[in-house]
Order: C-alpha cells, then structure tokens, then sequence
C-alpha cells in the first residue's frame, strides 16, 4: 500500500500541481480568480458568476452560447499549458526523450483544469436548475454544448501540436539515425540537466490510463535536450502567434451581433492573451523580459502623454482636433462660466423652458413633476422602465407631459432616457409601442458581451477602426460597443445628438434631462444638459456673511462652447453617466490639463443633489406657478434598512478594515448626505416625496449589480414592480394627484 502511496506522491502529475504552487504562482492566481466567480465567490454581487453559467448568445442560452464558451475555454487551458510548459520544462527533461512530449505535458498537468472543470459542471447544473428554473434537459443540453466546445478546441489543437512533433522528427531524423552524427553534434558534456531541483518525478502518464517510469537522461546531452524543448517551445509560440492574429481579424468584424460571442467566453480569451503573451516574452527574451517590459511602459507612457499614441475613450462627438480652443480647467475658467450675469440669463432662459412647461398643462397650478433614478446597470434600468410604465398607466400616460426634469445615475438614466424617447417620438406621431413586456424586455438586454468582446479585440489587439459623428472621426472601442448595443437593443431610437433635443426640451414637450458625470481628478460634476445650467454649478453662497462657495458642477455646454459641444451623442452622454470602473472606459475630455469623467453614481448615485439645487433656485416661480413638486425617486435596492449582517470583528478587520470601510459603506453614506439634503430643502417648496424600490423576493438573492440579467432576475424585477410596498406608494401618489387637480385653465 505504502509502495502505491508513494508512486502516486512520485507521480508527474501531483507534482506537475505542486511545482505550480512553488513556481510562477500567478499563473494560479488566473485559475483563483475563474473558480471563485464560477462558485459564486468573486464579484458574486455584480453577477459575475451568471456569466460563466447561464451564458447569453444572441440573446438566448442554449446549446450555442454554451459551446462557444468551452470553445473559449479550450483556448484558455491550452494557452495555460503552453505557458507552463515553457517556463517549467527545465524541470522534467525527461519528457523530451518521449515522443509527442508536449501532448503528455498536456495529459499529465490536467489536474488543476479537471478540478476546475468538475466544479464548473456541478455549478452549472445548480445555477440553471435553481436559479434559471430550467428543466434538467436544457440543463444537460447546455453542458454538452460546453463540453462540446472544450473537447473540439483540445482536438484541433492536439492536431495542430501533433503535426508540428511529426515535423521536428523529421528534421531530426537525419541525426537520429546515424549515431556517429549525432555523438558528434550531440556529444555529452557532464552538465547537470536541472538547474534546481523542485520535484522528484518516477511515473508519469504516456495518456489518461496508463502510467510510465521515468527514464535516466543524465546520459543525453544537454544540448540535445535543449533542442528537443526549444523547437516545441517553438511551435507553442508560434500557436499564440496565430491565435493573436485570428482575435485580431475577429476584432475587425465585431460589429455583426452574430460574432459578439458571450461575456465568460470573452474573460477566458482575455486570460488566455495574458498567459500567451508573458510565455512568448519570456521565450523570445529569456531573462531580459523583466528588463525589456520596463522598457517598453515607459517608452508608451512617453508617445501616450504627448499623444503620438491615443488608446483613451473620447465622448463622440466633440471637437478634438482643434488644441488651441481647449479651455483651461482650473478655478477661475469655472468661475467665469457661473458670473452673476451669467447666471441671471441662464435662469431667465429656464423660466421660460418652465412658462413652456405650465402652458402644456391642463391646471391653472400643476404639480410639477421630477423624478430621480438610481444606479445599478441593467438591474436598475428594468426596474426604473418597469415601475414608469405601471405608474404612467395609471396616469393615463399623462406622466411625461407632468414631468418637467429629471437626473439620475447609471442605469436608471438608461431606462428613464429610453422611455422619454419613447414618449418624445410619440409626440411627434411616430408609431410606438408602449406595451410594458416589450419596452422592459428591451431595455433588459444583455450589454455584456459586446463590452467583453470589444475589449479583448479592439481595445487590446486589434487595428483602429473609425466611425464619424458630424465631422469628427473616433475609434472603436468597448465604449462605442457599448453605445452600439444599447441603441441596438432599445430599437435603435437613440442616436440623436444634444443638438436634436435643445427645441423639444425649451418648448417642454419632453421633460429636461441633466446627465451628470463625476470629473475623477477632483470629484467635481460635469453636468449635460441641452439647455445653459450655469445657476446649478454652486451651492448657495452669501459673501456678505462670508459664505463662499466655489464650483462644484460644470455647465458641460458652456464650459466646451468652442467645440461644438452640441454635436455630442445623446448615447455618449448615457454612457458617460453610466461608466462603470474597468468595465467601460473612463472618458478624457479636452481640457487643459487633460481630465477624464466617469460614473456619476460616484458624486451622487440618485440625482437628487441637482435636483434640489434646482427647485431651490427656482422655488420662487415654483411657490408662485405650482401647486408643489412631486419628487418622484426610482431606487434599485432598499434604503434605510438596518443591516442584519453586522458581526463582531475578528482578527482580519484589523488589516483589511481601514483599506475597505469607504468602499463598504458608499451607498449608506450617500444616504445619509442625501436625507440631510433633503431636510434642509423641504421649506424651499412644497414638496410631496414617494420612493418606488426594487426589493427583491429573497433579500440575498437580488438582480445582480451587472449589465447582464439573468432569466430569473428578470421576472423577480418584474415582481418586485407591484409588491406591497410600491403599490402604497403608487397609490399614495395617485391620491396625491387626484386631490390637487387645481382649477382648470378652461
């Protein structure tokens, strides 16, 4: 028993697993990171792991998208062979007296992607069966279609390898066959073959079923040794080559839906780069790799900041080109956009878009209606679409026309934007369907994928591509992807520029939107309106009792006005309000110095710091004009709870607590200045508050902060619409209305 312990401990592949964990350990960190997500650890509450498990194609998960995901897999394991083998093959030299030594490397370090795998397919057959309420049918046929994928690409692959050891025999064969040649080319020279030794290997497996000794090779020499792994080290770079050169032409053809491959497909391809390229660095440069790299980062910084390269995201639309327009972005720049002067034609300006607003209502005193939504990608844009459309039914559609602005974050601007464009070209006689199914399963689409496949191209291999927008050229990248697919997704309704909306929002035939974004150099707002918005740039100040206060918001239109600030895309502004970190592109406006903009959620993630800045600025025309504002807030999670996951501290908040208390409390905290705000501003106007929240069925098990949903996510959202909660509200709000109809102008 003893003997077959320690054959097994000897054994090539339990210690192919442990020279992994001795060795180049961040290559593990690669299979860490899969694992956790998979198993619903890492990133579990941005969906990460509803990717990998109920993948979309098309948008549907099936047989299809699943295969394409073991198709990505595939690669990613063999790019992981390759580079292991590269880097560890000077630790079992044995091999390259073997034939086919790549293909048994292959066999014998197959431990840690079948643990892997074992684990996939269980979580796989969990998530879909529990969570995604599929049939165990469609559950198995979606993990033939993984499997599928990952057996094909191993194939192809083998049989790529296969072909180039036939080729390497035969150039070797000469030299083979004749022993004086190759005592002579070969000659022993007494040098010890490993340079350290790791691991103590006596079996390994010639396939999947059958174990081999070990041969002596301190008889052969190390030169021919190195020949054997040099020319396979060869072949392997040379299949990361090809690859590198297929993702590239794959990225020229991204535009076709058909070849937006799913999200888990696109992180396995995107790990499966990483791994390639540091294994054909470290073959091409050996121990100069560090060195060069080095190099390299800093001879792209330099081209970068002096913009002979430019990889960073632009808003579509803007005026690059033209350096000597760019303003200055330092404090006197914005305090001359927020003069008293200007100010006060700002104001008169938006009194007439609100005299516009009062002449489009049936009362001689309206209630005047804004609306907030919240971030929370696809999660918070089904919800906020979902709840508009059950309120405005209610309202007999009469809830754009009473609505005089709106603001938000992320993807509450994304649902609410989308449903006032469905309003706005009603208005204008288009036909429009306003069924409630339609619009959410619209706007709930996937957005994902397009990001992920873009980003693994376009944003890292392959050439630009350019589109126009007026007379300006831009690249391709994920944030184009992005815009592409919402637009595509919500019936291809949104591609106006700013410009398109300046009449529609001056004559309040549409509500008036403000796009904020946060400027991530000093956390100050970059506000997007069609109309002039210097009055919301400060709070209020008084300098008579020394109250100062400087800009803390940026009329976008003003501050860009010799850059054709208006031929911005209404998706670009939708985007820059909705960068989430890493996933999109932060956007770099030209300023001098440069400066980037990304989520607005960072600065305010409800919208409502504007928004009571506004109606304090004109609380005034209100109080006069109105009979109160309806504050309507459109949240995508609970707000004011107690949390019940409060435990005592162990060791481990001492290390890690400080570094995450911000990142832990960030909703919260905002809460707590948004209800502060709140307090104070309640005497500017009569106001009638009413919160509608996604609470999910299952408080843990909520939609995932994601632009990605899953089937489940999907109806629980829907649900959510009219629980018990939002229908008090809903019917309070109804109440509300009907009790303040005010006298009727005829």
């Amino acid at each position: 028993m003893k003997k077959y312990l320690l054959g097994i401990w000897y054994s090539f592949p339990v210690q192919l697993i442990f020279l992994h964990f001795r060795k180049y350990q961040l290559l593990l960190v690669f299979w860490f990171l899969l694992g956790s997500a998979v198993s619903g650890g890492f990133l579990h509450t941005y969906g990460a792991n509803s990717l990998f498990l109920s993948p979309e194609y098309l948008g549907q998960v099936n047989f299809l998208s699943a295969f394409f995901v073991g198709t990505a897999f595939g690669g990613f394991v063999m790019s992981w062979n390759i580079a292991s083998f590269i880097l560890f093959s000077s630790y079992f030299k044995f091999l390259a007296t073997t034939s086919k030594p790549f293909s048994k490397y292959c066999i014998n370090n197959a431990g840690i992607p079948l643990i892997f795998l074992i684990n996939f397919l269980i979580q796989l057959i969990r998530f879909n069966r529990y969570k995604e309420l599929l049939s165990l049918s469609e559950v198995l046929w979606i993990e033939f279609g993984f499997l599928s994928g990952l057996f094909l690409f191993l194939f192809l692959s083998m049989l790529y390898f296969y072909g180039y050891e036939k080729a390497i025999l035969k150039t070797m064969h000469p030299v083979l066959r004749n022993p004086q040649q190759f005592m002579q080319q070969y000659k022993p020279d007494g040098r010890p073959h490993n340079h350290e030794q790791l691991i103590t290997v006596k079996y390994f497996l010639t396939s999947f079923f059958t174990f081999k000794k070990t041969r002596n090779v301190s008889h052969y020499s190390s030169l021919f040794l190195d020949v054997i792994f040099k020319r396979h080290h060869f072949a392997a770079v040379m299949a990361i080559v090809l690859a590198f050169l297929l993702l590239m032409i794959y990225g020229l053809f991204l535009d076709y839906p058909q070849l937006q491959v799913p999200a888990a497909a696109s992180i396995f391809i995107f790990f499966a780069v990483l791994i390639g390229a540091a294994a054909a660095l470290a073959h091409w440069l050996d121990t100069w790799s560090i060195p060069v790299s080095i190099v390299l980062v800093l001879a792209f910084n330099l081209l970068f900041r002096y913009e002979y390269i430019d990889i960073r995201n632009k808003a579509f639309g803007l005026n690059y080109g033209d350096r000597q327009k760019r303003p200055a972005y330092n404090l006197s720049s914005l305090n001359a956009l927020c003069t008293a002067q200007q100010v006060r034609t700002d104001s008169l300006n938006m009194i007439r878009l609100l005299e516009n607003w009062k002449r489009n209502q049936a009362e001689e005193k309206p209630l005047f209606y804004v609306i907030n939504v919240s971030g929370g990608g696809n999660r918070s844009a089904t919800f906020t679409v979902n709840m508009l459309s059950r309120i405005d039914s209610f309202m007999n559609g009469q809830l754009m026309k009473k609505t005089g602005l709106f603001s938000g974050a992320s993807g509450g601007m994304l649902g609410l934007t989308y449903y006032r464009e469905l309003y706005r070209r009603q208005q204008k006689g288009k036909a429009v369907n306003f069924s409630r199914e339609q619009i959410t399963a619209d706007i709930s689409k996937d957005l994902l994928n397009p990001i992920f496949s873009a980003y693994v191209t376009r944003d890292l291999l392959t050439p630009a591509q350019k589109f126009s927008v007026g007379p300006y050229r831009f690249v391709k990248d994920r944030g184009y992807a992005f815009e592409q697919q919402l637009n595509h997704n919500t019936g291809d309704i949104l591609n106006d520029r700013l410009l398109d909306y300046r009449n529609d929002e001056l004559n309040a035939t549409i509500p008036l939107g403000i796009f904020n974004s946060t400027v991530s150099q000093d956390g100050r707002k970059m506000m997007i309106c069609s109309q002039p918005v210097s009055f919301l740039m400060r709070p209020q100040f008084d300098s008579t009792k020394n109250i100062a206060a400087e800009p803390d918001a940026i009329d976008y239109a003003a501050f860009f006005k010799e850059l054709n600030p208006y031929n911005l895309r209404l998706l670009t502004a939708l985007r820059m309000n909705a960068t989430f970190p890493y996933v999109l592109p932060n956007v770099w406006l030209p300023t001098l110095p440069i400066v980037d903009v990304m989520d607005a959620g960072l600065r305010d993630n409800y919208g409502q710091e504007i928004t009571l800045r506004f109606l304090h600025v004109f609380s005034n025309w209100i109080k006069a004009n109105t009979s109160g504002v309806v504050f309507i807030q459109i949240l995508d999670r609970k707000k004011g709870e107690w949390d019940d996951d409060l435990k005592e501290p162990g060791i481990g908040d001492i290390l890690y607590k400080p570094v995450t208390t911000l990142q832990n409390n960030f909703y919260k905290v905002q809460d707590y200045m948004q209800e502060s705000m709140l307090s104070y501003s309640v005497n500017d106007v009569p106001m009638h508050r009413f919160h509608f929240m996604y609470r999910p069925e299952q408080a843990k098990q909520g939609a995932a902060l994601s632009f990605h949903l899953t089937g489940r996510e999907k109806k629980d959202i829907s649900a959510a619409v009219s629980d018990a909660f939002n229908n008090a509200a809903l019917q309070n709000l109804l109440q509300l209305a009907q009790s303040t109809q005010g006298i009727n102008k005829e």
